[in-house]
């Protein structure tokens, strides 16, 4: 593996302008990024707040136990344990296999800035990983995409979920998960490595129940050596340690949307658009009921949480005590999860991707409401996987990977495809288009003299004579096409690999495409490459 750079490409404007340090986004978080002491106040800062390190590292070890273990997640939980430990953080939905390949760059980022800044300081820094298992968005993590005859193809896990369940809470049938994994595989290609991946996959299928198990005990399987450590937001001793600051979040709840709503007035005038939906009267807080998550506002006039329905509805001391006695009902939205990890964790830095950054960007003054401190938000390492096939076809037909990721190849194929066609036809089928038409305009004036009932008879006769001749051109056009065809492969071929369905490729790929192409140490590799978080886009040529 090769490490090169290209051009920064972020998937929104906001995202772009804050990785380029740019002024108009500054005011929008506490750090400075590009300071190089961030990272030191940082710490400075946190060591001056109290934190509940013991029993976060209890409930995550307790939720660890489940998953591949190592010494090196011990030595992580000890150091967690300690009074100076910090942490790098970041999250993600658990995707079926991980979902695309952002999620695996996300926690390649928190274990390499993790250890790098763990080297500066010299302190402990653990990595920490946050599994969203309180989401509830089913269709968001039950598919992967895989390319089969030239086409993107969504390969969807079909199980029954209804309403707004958990994805802690989805569990799957073991053989009908095993066989989807092999339709995906069949897609893949059977290769050298493939029984070897298949069995590793089916031993965490047997060894787990629901969508965030499986996606645990396979993060954990190949970064356990790395000291990561996981944590599910919807576990439940978690949401004991949550209590305290779930009350706050409720008794405060109008001063936090207030706040968030005053950011997004300030984003709005400086240009950009806001990313979190925030009703005026919101709570920020999800009860769980008979299975799904509802969101609760609050009605002034009858001093009441409500759900949209009505159906669910509780006094201020009605919710407190449920809270007391079923904490694990409790969940948070995307505007006070961001809160509640600052209160849990002595969080060096944030990992964000760019739809992150985005929504962080909306939450400063909220942080400021509850006495806080919004941490550091590092961009992840953004990354395109480059073979030496398609490297090699990208050179034959000269093509830059930035052109590519910029605007796909289908500009430059048509450029191909008309410097291959016979001019000189092309334009003899003009002429006897325009020939046609000329001869059909006497044609159909002197039928109208004779008889006007046949003059739509002779345009349809036209018609049919220019169709003829334009069904010729494309069969001509599909001769040159197949005369050509493993040029125009390569220019498909390229855009299915650098930019997949228009998107970027750690959008739409899935990480086990590359393990069964490369093997089971793909990751490992990965993490050899020396990366900097300097807002590049990586290329990692394979």
């Amino acid at each position: 593996m090769e490490l090169a750079h290209a051009e920064f490409l972020a998937t929104n404007r906001f995202a772009s302008l804050y990785m380029e340090n740019e002024e108009s986004v500054k005011d929008f978080f506490h750090y400075d990024i590009q300071d190089e002491t961030v990272f030191t106040r940082r710490y400075e800062d946190l060591m001056k707040r109290e934190f509940d390190r013991k029993g976060i590292a209890d409930c995550i070890q307790q939720y660890m136990k489940k998953y591949p273990a190592s010494q090196a997640v011990e030595e992580s939980l000890g150091k967690l344990r300690q009074p100076d430990s910090t942490v790098v953080i970041g999250g993600q939905q658990a995707g079926l296999l991980t979902g695309p390949l952002y999620t695996i760059y996300k926690v390649i980022s928190i274990i390499v800035l993790a250890k790098q800044q763990e080297a500066h300081l010299g302190k402990p820094v653990v990595p920490v990983f946050w599994v969203a298992g309180e989401d509830h968005d089913y269709l968001e993590i039950n598919h992967v995409y895989a390319f089969y005859h030239g086409q993107c193809k969504k390969k969807s896990y079909r199980e029954t979920v209804s309403g707004k369940k958990m994805a802690s809470h989805i569990e799957f049938n073991t053989q009908k998960m095993k066989a989807w994994i092999r339709e995906v595989f069949s897609h893949f290609g059977d290769r050298s490595h493939t029984k070897e991946v298949l069995s590793f996959l089916d031993e965490a299928v047997i060894n787990t129940r629901s969508f965030t198990e499986f996606f645990s005990y396979i993060l954990m399987h190949f970064f356990k050596e790395y000291g990561l450590l996981l944590i599910d937001s919807a576990d439940p001793q978690l949401r004991v340690l949550e209590k305290p600051f779930f009350s706050r979040i409720l008794d405060q709840r109008q001063e936090i949307t207030d706040a968030i709503l005053l950011q997004q007035e300030k984003k709005h005038s400086s240009g950009f658009a806001s990313t979190i939906e925030i009703d005026r009267h919101g709570s920020n807080v999800f009860y769980y009921h008979h299975q799904e998550r509802e969101l609760l506002e609050f009605d002034p006039a009858e001093n009441t949480f409500v759900n949209k329905t009505g159906e669910l509805c509780f006094t201020p001391g009605e919710l407190l005590d449920l809270l007391e006695s079923h904490p694990e009902r409790f969940s948070n939205n995307v505007a006070t999860r961001p809160l509640m990890q600052e209160w849990l964790f002595p969080t060096l830095a944030f990992i964000a991707g760019p739809g992150e950054i985005s929504y962080w960007g909306e939450l400063l003054s909220a942080f400021e409401v509850v006495d806080s401190q919004m941490p550091p938000i590092i961009p992840r390492l953004n990354m395109t996987l480059l073979d030496k096939r398609t490297e090699s076809d990208m050179e034959e037909l000269q093509l830059s990977i930035e052109d590519v990721m910029r605007n796909g190849t289908a500009e430059e194929k048509a450029r191909f495809l008309a410097s291959v066609q016979d001019n000189e036809f092309e334009a003899m089928i003009a002429e006897a288009k325009m020939e046609l038409e000329k001869r059909y305009e006497v044609i159909t004036e002197k039928v109208g003299e004779m008889d006007r009932g046949h003059v739509a008879l002779a345009q349809t006769n036209l018609q049919m004579h220019v169709r003829q001749l334009e069904f010729l051109q494309r069969k001509v056009e599909d001769s040159i096409k197949r005369k050509h065809e493993a040029i125009l492969e390569k220019y498909d071929r390229i855009e299915h690999v650098i930019l997949p369905e228009g998107q970027p490729q750690e959008r739409i790929w899935n990480i086990f495409y590359f393990i069964n192409e490369y093997s089971m140490k793909f990751i490992d590799d990965l993490l050899t490459l020396p990366y900097k978080f300097d807002g590049r886009h990586q290329i990692i040529k394979l």
